[in-house]
Order: structure tokens, then C-alpha cells, then sequence
């Protein structure tokens, strides 16, 4: 599966198990507090303040979670 901000939170969480950690980490609360958030990554992100930057950087630190080389590697 190709990680990409438009990656919905649940493929995300089925495709990465730690991902739900790692949002919780930046304030994106998904799964684990009992309330799953749905849409796409970018839209949970942009709903607590991200920017685009912030958003690409977070795309990237899921591919290293999941193993996956990003475009600059």
C-alpha cells in the first residue's frame, strides 16, 4: 500500500499498527481514545492545524514506520 496524505485513517491503522501511536503523538487522536476519526490523513491533520509541510513530513516519517523509501531517498 502506497502512504500518501490521502490515505484514509483506517488503511493507515490497518496498514501501520504503530501509526495509531504516532498520530496520538501529534495531537491526531485515531482509534485509541475510543473515538476513531475518519477520512484521509490530511484531513484529520488539517482539522488540528497542520500545514501542507507539516502534513509531507508526517507522510514521510509513515513510510520509515513502515518500511517504505520516500521520493528523496
Amino acid at each position: 500500500m502506497n502512504i500518501t496524505k490521502d490515505i484514509t485513517i483506517e488503511d493507515l491503522v490497518e496498514e501501520i499498527p504503530k501509526s495509531v501511536r504516532y498520530l496520538s503523538e501529534k495531537g491526531i487522536k485515531c482509534i485509541a481514545c475510543g473515538e476513531p476519526i475518519w477520512g484521509t490523513l490530511e484531513d484529520a491533520a488539517k482539522e488540528k492545524g497542520f500545514s501542507d509541510t507539516d502534513i509531507e513530513l508526517f507522510v514521510k516519517e509513515l513510510k520509515k514506520m513502515h518500511g517504505k523509501p520516500t521520493q528523496n531517498e
